[in-house]
């Protein structure tokens, strides 16, 4: 009898033991990690554009807190990524371009990534779309940097992250001179056809498929990144006759260093200067409404994807113990400075959205104006899981903000455009040098489109010596053995 009642003891005891560590397991909160490209500040909290229809961005911000002054680690695709995902900066990783394989430079060798180190630390991690750098280039070119040790399953697949979408015939349909890579139209299709599209499809499957350990869930949005082909109710979405367009300066780059003007006129016919050009050659400025109407779509293209995972989530019955990050790796300039696309240190191309919701720790509809970097991102999540916090991030975790967004916060946010060229930002100003030691910096709070480049002056010395010393104390090489020579 005392030998049965010995064995049911042990027996009661281990089970309650699998149950607390069962229990465990399914209090570990699941993540859902969701990156949109080429997405400027033009989105409903961050008011970057008076018509912006972002009904989704809106609705997640209302669930938890809004970054209104976050900054990207670079001013291009591969860096920035490369930045956000290993924790480590451009000036410390030597990777400042797209041709750089991040994967096999030296300084990243042996570094997690996100998505590996939560899939290290027992989370089921599964990925969609773009989320390391990848391009594609019509139907038979395709480069990505992938982290194919990072995840348990991937879609389309680890080698390629973007899945072949609908096009329009005789491209480009814009009319333009300037490839496909700078084109707009509408295609015939439904949204789930296009790649983004296919992406969240199978991410609403991982977000609702059942498991037996926590999740990570990475999402990819392609768009609005260039080509901007849509379904035509997305253009229905915004007159053209009613186009905003951004707001300008006639002579804006007359106090700007000609180092950067230089860098504006490379790349021919594909250069951000150049195609400006072409866009205001039409003197009815309908191109440029356009243009700026086709972005205006593609984010809320978008926004509609966004919508389909929320909705997943919601339906999962895992919101309430889910983090959710949603991020942009830059921003776009669409006519400010006289130039369309990216690679600048102004805020068009490095004022990004960070949204986060932490349940339990973020205040649903709340918004932090302190200055952050979205290299913060990697020891933020760390923390939020509840992990043990590795050394290389370079960031600093933001649930201080989190949890109060009133917290003093005395940081500033570091931002890089190719080899030795830096812009620091903070609350009130953003300090820019270059390569060649010229300078600009910008009163944010009398000046917010950065037009009167205040370098020269020497009451501002003092301030630009306090900036200047922010700036980063080694600029790592390019490590040539990793550079692939791509777009």
């Amino acid at each position: 009898m005392t030998r049965l009642f010995t064995l049911l003891t042990v027996s009661a005891l281990l089970s309650m033991i699998c149950f607390s560590v069962q229990a465990q397991k399914s209090d570990q909160p699941d993540v859902l990690f969701i990156s949109i490209d080429d997405l400027n500040d033009w989105v409903g909290p961050l008011g970057g554009h008076p018509q912006a229809k972002t009904p989704n961005i809106d609705r997640l911000a209302a669930q938890g807190i809004v970054f209104t002054n976050a900054y990207a680690p670079a001013a291009l695709c591969n860096p920035s990524r490369a930045a956000i995902m290993t924790g480590i900066s451009p000036s410390s990783s030597g990777v400042y371009h797209n041709g750089t394989d991040w994967r096999e430079t030296k300084r990243l060798t042996g570094i997690p990534t996100i998505p590996r180190y939560f899939k290290d630390n027992g989370y089921r991690s599964a990925g969609a779309g773009k989320l390391f750098h990848s391009s594609t280039y019509n139907a038979w070119a395709y480069f990505g940097y992938n982290d194919l040790t990072a995840w348990d399953a991937y879609f389309p697949s680890l080698e390629r992250q973007l899945p072949d979408e609908p096009t329009p015939h005789d491209r480009p349909v814009n009319g333009s001179p300037l490839s496909e890579k700078f084109d707009w139209s509408a295609v015939s299709t439904t949204d789930m056809a296009m790649g983004d599209g296919q992406v969240v499809t199978w991410s609403v499957e991982q977000i609702l498929a059942k498991s037996n350990a926590p999740k990570f869930n990475a999402v990819g949005i392609y768009r609005p990144h260039l080509p901007w082909y849509l379904p035509q109710k997305y253009f229905d979405m915004y007159p053209l006759e009613d186009i905003v367009l951004p707001t300008v300066l006639e002579n804006d780059l007359d106090d700007i260093p000609e180092l950067f003007i230089q860098r504006g006129r490379s790349g021919g016919d594909l250069s951000p200067m150049a195609i400006h050009d072409w866009i205001v050659e039409d003197e009815t400025k309908g191109r440029w409404r356009e243009g700026v109407r086709a972005y205006l779509a593609s984010i809320s293209f978008a926004d509609a994807m966004l919508g389909h995972l929320l909705d997943a989530l919601e339906q999962s019955g895992r919101a309430d113990n889910t983090i959710i990050v949603l991020w942009s790796d830059h921003g776009w300039h669409l006519g400010e400075k006289a130039r369309w696309r990216k690679e600048t240190l102004w805020r068009e191309s490095t004022h990004v959205p960070l949204i986060v919701v932490a349940p339990g720790i973020t205040q649903a509809g709340s918004t932090s104006s302190a200055t952050v970097s979205l290299m913060d991102i990697y020891p933020t999540m760390v923390e939020l899981a509840g992990l043990d916090m590795p050394e290389h991030p370079e960031g600093i975790s933001l649930v201080p903000l989190l949890k109060d967004p009133a917290a003093e916060w005395d940081h500033a946010a570091i931002s890089t455009s190719g080899f030795g060229n830096h812009a620091v930002s903070t609350n009130r100003y953003r300090y820019i040098r270059y390569s060649d030691s010229t300078e600009e910096l910008y009163d944010l709070d009398s000046d917010p489109n950065e037009w009167h480049n205040l370098a020269d002056d020497p009451k501002l010395d003092k301030v630009i010596e306090e900036l200047a010393a922010l700036l980063p104390k080694h600029d790592e090489p390019v490590d040539q053995s990793a550079d692939r020579n791509t777009d």
